[in-house]
């Protein structure tokens, strides 16, 4: 198998159903579980966050922790390690999927095997998962990346788009809300030039933002709602001595620290969320869906811990979904504090 694995415990019981009946539910509290996360990629930070953030939650309610990176940020990949855990009979899986519909089926089959199956970070159509852990609100999320380009482009002149790959659920669920957004007279200066894709790999980012320069002599704002993306835009612009292209987007502190100080930063600011709380959050969702507290319905409520007590909710499509929490503003003046963390 291509997909490099990284077991972080041992399958000690094959999956007897989703739904958790009396009898089921009085197990679960004497054993609780395998439980599976699928990154969207090996080589990504903010992938290992993520992962970290699973890990504590469910080794510490005493579960059996399994994170697998596959080595492509690719649907073909992610399915591969997919049908290994459906062959293994594992009790959940959490995936940030790298194709909204190419995993379906897949996801479908586990489901029918009796395995909890949840989305996170990147979601993929609603009949072949449970529920979604969204990071953040769309709307807020496209809203406050279209207010930065305003802000740093002056209002007007051409920007562009860095994203993941084409088939990310979350950037095009971005993106189009972004585009949403431009609709409203407030943008109408603003000129949109073009729409890249760097497949959340550095050299890859690297290269469209080379060729965003070239081609776009008068550009003045890249957007990046991409961590890996963000990052090497930055790292590009940060190398050119006669551009005044800044890069806003979506990023991580420990990635971004070194583009955002000086008079010179090409990033003036950027957000996220914090991605160890999104990891913890799927793996209470996974656990709660796996001793029947929900099934990923409208209107179900259960527990995350420190985290507090969250209801799941219908998203602008009708789909279910969990939402962690607002974006955190980064700039010079609060990297410092978040650097350390993530």
């Amino acid at each position: 198998m291509k997909s490099r694995i990284v077991a972080l415990g041992l399958i000690v019981m094959l999956l007897t159903g989703c739904s958790a009946s009396v009898e089921e539910t009085a197990a679960a509290e004497e054993y609780t579980g395998t439980y599976a996360f699928v990154t969207k990629s090996e080589g990504n930070t903010y992938n290992d966050r993520m992962a970290q953030g699973f890990q504590e939650v469910i080794e510490e309610a005493g579960g059996n922790c399994l994170i697998y990176n596959p080595e492509e940020a690719t649907a073909e990949a992610q399915i591969e390690v997919l049908q290994d855990l459906i062959m293994q009979g594992v009790d959940s899986i959490a995936v940030a999927a790298n194709d909204e519909d190419a995993l379906s089926s897949v996801l479908s089959e586990a489901m029918e095997q009796g395995i909890c199956v949840s989305t996170v970070d990147s979601d993929v159509s609603a009949d072949s998962r449970q529920v979604f852990v969204n990071q953040a609100d769309t709307g807020e999320v496209a809203r406050t990346l279209m207010e930065a380009v305003y802000e740093t482009t002056g209002g007007s002149g051409q920007w562009a788009i860095l994203s993941a790959s084409s088939q990310a659920t979350n950037q095009n669920a971005w993106i189009r809300a972004m585009r949403s957004v431009m609709e409203e007279e407030t943008y109408q200066d603003l000129r949109l030039v073009d729409i890249v894709y760097g497949n959340d790999e550095t050299e890859a980012s690297k290269e469209k933002t080379e060729e965003l320069l070239e081609n776009y002599p008068d550009l003045k704002v890249i957007c990046a709602p991409t961590v890996m993306g963000l990052a090497a835009a930055a790292e590009v612009l940060a190398g050119q001595e006669d551009t005044d292209v800044k890069v806003i987007g979506l990023g991580l502190p420990s990635l971004m620290s070194a583009y955002v100080r000086g008079d010179e930063a090409v990033c003036p600011y950027f957000y996220l969320w914090n991605p160890i709380e999104l990891g913890q959050m799927s793996a209470y969702v996974s656990l709660a869906l796996k001793e029947g507290t929900i099934t990923g319905t409208e209107g179900e409520t259960f527990e995350a811990g420190d985290m507090g007590s969250f209801q799941i909710q219908a998203n602008e499509e009708g789909a279910t979904e969990v939402v962690v929490a607002p974006l955190i503003r980064f700039d010079a003046e609060n990297i410092g504090v978040w650097e350390t963390l993530f």
